[in-house]
């Protein structure tokens, strides 16, 4: 019987890693994400959705989610990262009413809609599921009020619904710093300098790599690891027990 994971968001820099590293790891894996398959993105299948669609539009959801149960056929599934996600940043007086809606139907509604979708089909393998939630689950900074609040709302939500299914299955989240992705590198084309001074603020000196993410990803849904349960784990390079004050 294989084992099958579902992960969304996965033409991304994280996304693509978390495919790679769970086939590498065994895994026919399902991806998913709004764009087409990038042309060395190596999957069992991959299914071109839009994550928000399946939140407000209930037959559209049953389409998508029906076609991956015919891919899992009665093999059911052992493994769901939730890691999509977008980013809209703006302040209190800048955020529509949209911006919001897009934010948390994506973010958090969608690993809800998703879980819900799919229980059964992780309860025949006591599965695991991974939400990819973020630093600002807990500490943030201007103009991600939206983000930070979608993300704190998630991780709130893995401890939640960890309680709630009880024994049936796992669900951890993972909160990771900066990641060096070619999204982030774009950020910074202009002023390399500031990229040197985002490391130099982690006590590691470095920002996190794609690869470190999706090894934490598999290994929470190894059975090794039955007993975490419910966690949030950081992969932040020990930026978040740092005081940052003027002296």
């Amino acid at each position: 019987m294989s084992r099958w994971a579902v992960i969304t968001g996965a033409a991304g820099g994280i996304g693509q890693a978390l495919v790679d590293t769970f086939s590498a790891d065994g895994y026919q894996v399902i991806a998913t994400d709004r764009v087409p398959q990038p042309e060395h993105l190596r999957c069992a299948h991959y299914l071109q959705a839009d994550l928000a669609q399946t939140v407000s539009d209930e037959a559209y959801a049953n389409s998508v989610f029906a076609q991956i149960k015919t891919w899992l056929g009665q093999d059911g599934l052992h493994a769901l990262i939730n890691n999509a996600a977008v980013q809209i940043l703006g302040g209190v007086d800048s955020l529509s009413r949209q911006d919001w809606q897009t934010t948390l139907n994506v973010n958090l509604m969608a690993p809800f809609v998703w879980v819900q979708a799919l229980l059964h089909e992780l309860e025949q393998h006591h599965g695991s599921v991974v939400n990819i939630s973020s630093i600002h689950a807990k500490l943030t900074k201007k103009n991600f009020v939206a983000y930070a609040t979608s993300k704190a709302a998630l991780s709130g939500m893995t401890r939640a619904m960890a309680v709630d299914v009880g024994s049936r299955i796992r669900v951890n989240a993972i909160e990771p710093a900066a990641i060096e992705t070619e999204m982030l590198a774009a950020g910074f084309l202009s002023n390399p300098a500031l990229l040197e001074m985002l490391l130099e603020c982690h006590p590691t000196k470095s920002i996190g790599k794609v690869e470190d993410v999706a090894k934490f990803a598999t290994l929470l849904c190894n059975n090794s690891t039955s007993f975490l349960n419910g966690c949030q784990l950081n992969i932040d390079g020990g930026i978040s027990a740092q005081l940052h004050d003027p002296a």
